[in-house]
């Protein structure tokens, strides 16, 4: 393994965004300059992944400010759209992608977009290495043709926390001594499914409450749109919206919860279900994307996407169900122990690093070259 050495990091619009790919290229980050690495982190200006004139001018302004040799990561959403300049810097500089899941996947219930697929596979080949923060994510490059090699899969890790208050008392006799606390984070956007969520939980009977915590800012029309559907179905009472919020409150809503809702449409990891895991919180959830692999099906409800009528009968069946929240809860107790870290994921990443910064950048593969499976 090479020594520590300077790295540039680049990530769409600003850094500190509270989301899951966002909180992995962070933690990732700070582990690095733990490790004595010198990173970093640049926040680029202008739309994504359908990249604008400002994005482009952006990246190319970013990358053109690096020496010659310089070790770059690029995070997926920022490279996927904007090949053009990936590839006139690929001989210069050493480029590596961070690939959370296809742009061309963003898009809930529409086929993929070929543009997209086009522009993404494009500014991978401008890469010497692709690492992956799922196996499905590995999987999904491949079906797409979208790098003709393998790649590397680092999932991120997780947190050690406490566990949440009800977790033992659910897992010893499944008894609720208080009203039902359910809790999803999640950004609200088209491919998070709340819509689908709130469809489920009207006229769900029985004492309950939602927490919902995940910026509006992100898609303010779908916000409003959520909110005026929550409204129309009476479920206003029962819903608490708390936006964005700060860690400690968030980590205090986990702590008051008994149940995480995962009703995304397609997640490219899911790292709310392991931090609810760490928790001892059982799920209930889709099965998109990679969440078929992550939500473990001992310690969780799942059901297909896009399915409120199946999603619904969930939540019924956790709430009419002793039996059943206690063994969903002491699975999660069990699923908690075997959770892998965020020292782990680090130490993989810079593993990763190290052996493709150290080697040539591998010559172009051929057109007709089809890519390994994963």
């Amino acid at each position: 393994m090479t020594e520590p050495a300077e790295l540039a990091w680049i990530v769409p619009g600003d850094p500190a965004q509270n989301t899951g790919g966002y909180r992995y290229d962070a933690r990732i980050v700070a582990g690095l300059r733990a490790r004595g690495w010198q990173v970093t982190v640049h926040g680029l200006d202008g739309r994504f992944p359908h990249a604008d004139d400002t994005a482009r001018r952006s990246l190319a302004t970013t990358l053109a400010d690096l020496p010659d040799g310089a070790a770059v990561v690029i995070d997926g959403l920022a490279l996927g759209g904007l090949p053009q300049q990936a590839q006139a810097e690929a001989k210069r500089l050493k480029l590596l992608a961070l690939v959370h899941h296809p742009l061309a996947d963003e898009t809930p219930g529409q086929p993929p977009d070929p543009g997209l697929i086009d522009s993404e596979r494009t500014a991978l080949a401008a890469c010497r290495a692709v690492a992956v923060t799922s196996p499905f994510t590995a999987r999904r490059l491949a079906e797409l043709a979208l790098y003709p090699g393998p790649v590397a899969v680092i999932t991120p890790g997780v947190e050690r926390a406490d566990l949440a208050s009800s977790a033992m008392a659910l897992a010893r006799d499944g008894r609720l001594h208080r009203q039902a606390r359910w809790l999803c984070v999640a950004s609200l956007t088209p491919r998070k499914g709340h819509a689908c969520l709130l469809d489920a939980l009207a006229g769900l009977d029985g004492d309950w409450q939602l927490t919902l915590i995940g910026s509006p800012e992100r898609a303010p029309e779908h916000a409003s749109r959520l909110k005026n559907q929550a409204e129309g179905l009476g479920l206003s009472g029962r819903l608490v919206w708390l936006g964005e919020t700060d860690d400690a409150i968030l980590a205090d809503s986990y702590h008051q919860a008994d149940l995480c809702l995962i009703p995304s449409h397609y997640e490219g990891f899911g790292m709310v279900a392991t931090e609810a895991l760490a928790r001892g919180i059982a799920l209930v959830s889709t099965t998109g994307g990679a969440l078929a692999d992550t939500v473990p099906e001992q310690a969780s409800l799942r059901v297909a996407p896009d399915d409120a009528a199946s999603l619904g009968q969930a939540l019924a069946s956790w709430l009419e169900e002793p039996p059943l929240r206690q063994r969903l809860a002491q699975a999660a107790l069990d699923e908690r122990l075997a959770l892998a870290d965020w020292p782990c994921s680090i130490e993989r990443f810079e593993r990763w690093l190290c052996m493709n910064l150290a080697a040539a950048r591998p010559s172009p593969p051929a057109p007709d070259e089809q890519p390994d499976s994963q």
